[in-house]
């Protein structure tokens, strides 16, 4: 496998689907937390290497709409180390220049957590460095069918005219309306699943599946996934 070369195209947007937390305890005969928990210090990794290769945007799917369904002890867990690494890692998205970004159903979150996540967002409001967008509640399709339904209110009350409708302007109405789709979408642990996650965004993106499970991904793996991406030939559609 090729070296990552820091001169060659770097994925201005990377994408991942973080998966392998719980079988990443269950290996240690852990209880599940704690594979979230180690899952944390993946993020904090990912964070520093992006901000240093000079990557623009990294969207971390850290909790879908599906993930409602799981047992209320670990939703718990989820919400609070969420918390916690707000708080803890606030000089980290300092240092680092990163700003924060949230999509998703947020309305869905207690309102404890949605205040932090405010207070975050509003902090790192003035920071130029790495985008970090978190999908938090978040599911594509219920992504998409929103879209469709504020574009129909509009199109009932005569603000959108149906027959302009294009790629473009549908694409404004997302909860991504600002963020450039990704070059490379990340999945650890080895599934083949895209699991409901950018699936208008990811059209062109570059696909990479790694076998390690997200606690144990690192700088190392990260530099593997952004040299493969600098591998590929991307004709989007083109010869």
């Amino acid at each position: 496998m090729a070296a990552f070369d820091p001169q060659r195209p770097i994925p201005q947007h990377i994408a991942v689907i973080m998966d392998g937390n719980g079988r990443w305890a269950q290996q240690r005969d852990l209880p599940r937390r704690e594979g979230h928990r180690a899952g944390a210090d993946s993020v904090e990794e990912c964070l520093r290497v992006c901000s240093e290769i000079g990557v623009r945007y990294l969207t971390l799917y850290a909790f879908s709409t599906d993930n409602w369904k799981r047992p209320e002890t670990e939703v718990n867990a989820l919400m609070g180390l969420l918390t916690h690494f707000l708080k803890e890692k606030m000089a980290i998205l300092m240092e680092n220049r990163i700003r924060l970004h949230v999509i998703g159903q947020m309305e869905r979150l207690s309102l404890p957590i949605r205040l932090q996540l405010e207070r975050s967002i509003a902090k790192t409001a003035a920071n130029e460095g790495l985008n970090l967008v978190v999908a938090l509640s978040y599911g594509s399709r219920e992504e998409i069918v929103e879209a469709t339904r504020r574009l129909m209110e509009e199109a009932r009350r005569g603000e959108v005219e149906p027959a302009s409708l294009n790629p473009e302007i549908f694409s404004r109405y997302l909860y991504t309306a600002a963020i450039p789709d990704p070059d490379l979408l990340i999945r650890t642990s080895g599934e083949f699943r895209i699991s409901n996650f950018l699936l208008w965004q990811i059209s062109y993106s570059e696909i990479y599946i790694t076998e390690t499970l997200w606690p144990d991904f690192r700088r190392d793996d990260l530099l593997a996934a952004v040299a493969n991406f600098q591998g590929r030939q991307r004709r989007f559609g083109g010869l």
